[in-house]
């Protein structure tokens, strides 16, 4: 009952918010944000005690015939993922205090309308439901850039967003109907099932709808083109969303989907998806130590960690696995945490051009360091949150191809240097 709360609460106060205008609805989304925050520690506590274990799973049948379940369950990895998102919302909403927006309520309405269908993709143990959360989650950020953005072009640029994200789902949405037809269920024990029975050949075309659906939203080259203009056209909350917490999503789903139903078609054909998440890398981090906007930085080293992290996921390892859910939460704190960074300098100087910055140590040295140490966590320095899930993809494991070991250290490698040359005196 605990994982359908946790979608009832936002889906509740965001239809309180609605109602009630614009009086106190920064005040209820913080009141949400940190709800969602208790709720999900007790749900750990549950889990780790191993108490009431009920508590963390429903399953009421809703279209019967066709396999249809309102299905949802709390484990490990989507534990990790609903406390990154349960941790940031409030957060979000309080980083957002200082700014005024025309009909808040409707702006922190939609934030919380994104955040319960964002924990229903997290919980879901349905394929289909998986498919509509994903998917929903899509309107309130379109809405929330178009309205509240003041970018030239923004509907040119939340339109391409929009259509872009929409359109590679289908491949999704094809491929999770094609696997059904084998199970008649969308239950995802029974798609596991159905998955693995299908031959090579057909887990290959399968892995490749998925894969280009996850693709577009993590993003991966060349799916990317549509994130760093709309992560600078979006307003920083927008950005916190998106790049905190929806594009984890994907690569959510490819641990959660892809690796269990499909393993033959993984180390078939993933070596395909590892070129890509290469490229990504060394584009993006090229394309970051040449950016002068703050903002336009921040997208480009995202779509870099993001290509390190599939690499990881998808080089056929337990320790890849276990990096990926390490570095999806560490990658969510540590990008809010760059956002925050970039709507403080910026709310004082106008701008982030990055050239006409300089001094913030001799004028806050406190704000200096915590900086710093974002920014340390950004290239996975030890003793900081990036370096546990990047360690992980170097990891040694006897059941992995050489070669797809070497790939996601060799990245991490190449990723750190470049990306931190922005940075560097």
């Amino acid at each position: 009952m605990l994982t359908l709360l946790l979608i009832a609460i936002p889906l509740l106060m965001a239809g309180a918010i609605f109602v009630m205008g614009s009086k106190s609805a920064r005040q209820l989304a913080l009141f949400t944000g940190i709800a969602e925050l208790l709720v999900t520690f007790a749900a750990i506590w549950i889990e780790k005690s191993g108490t009431h274990p009920e508590l963390l799973s429903f399953n009421q049948q809703w279209i019967g015939p066709l396999g249809i379940s309102y299905a949802f369950s709390l484990d490990g990895i989507s534990l990790v993922m609903v406390l990154l998102t349960t941790l940031l919302l409030p957060v979000i909403v309080y980083a957002s205090f200082n700014k005024t927006f025309k009909n808040p309520h409707v702006f922190y309405g939609l934030m919380l309308l994104m955040i319960a269908s964002m924990i229903g993709a997290f919980t879901t143990s349905d394929g289909l439901l998986f498919y509509i959360f994903y998917e929903f989650a899509l309107i309130p950020i379109y809405f929330i850039i178009l309205i509240w953005s003041h970018a030239e072009g923004r509907a040119r640029i939340t339109l391409k967003f929009f259509l872009y994200t929409l359109f590679g789902s289908l491949f999704m949405l094809i491929a999770l109907l094609y696997v059904y037809q084998h199970s008649h269920s969308f239950a995802m024990a029974d798609l596991y099932a159905a998955g693995q029975s299908l031959s090579a050949y057909e887990q290959g075309w399968v892995f490749a709808g998925f894969f280009i659906a996850f693709a577009v939203k993590i993003p991966v080259f060349p799916f990317h083109t549509w994130q760093p203009a709309t992560y600078n056209a979006a307003p920083t909350a927008g950005a916190m969303l998106l790049a905190g917490i929806m594009l984890k999503m994907a690569s959510y789903g490819l641990i959660r989907l892809v690796l269990p139903m499909l393993p033959e078609g993984v180390a078939e054909y993933g070596t395909w998806a590892l070129v890509l998440a290469s490229i990504s890398v060394l584009y993006a981090s090229g394309m970051a130590i040449v950016q002068k906007n703050f903002k336009l930085l921040i997208a480009y080293s995202s779509i870099a960690h993001l290509g390190v992290l599939t690499a990881g996921i998808l080089s056929g390892n337990a320790q890849g696995v276990q990096g990926g859910v390490m570095e999806m939460l560490s990658h969510g704190i540590i990008t809010v945490g760059l956002f925050i960074v970039y709507d403080i300098i910026e709310s004082r100087m106008s701008h982030d051009e990055m050239s006409r910055m300089g001094g913030i140590r001799d004028v806050n040295p406190q704000f200096a360091f915590l900086f710093f140490v974002i920014v340390m966590g950004s290239v996975a320095l030890p003793m900081t949150s990036g370096f546990v899930g990047e360690f992980c993809f170097c990891s040694d494991s006897t059941n992995t191809a050489p070669h797809l070991l070497l790939l996601p250290g060799l990245l991490l490698y190449l990723e750190q240097c470049i990306c931190c040359a922005p940075f560097r005196p």
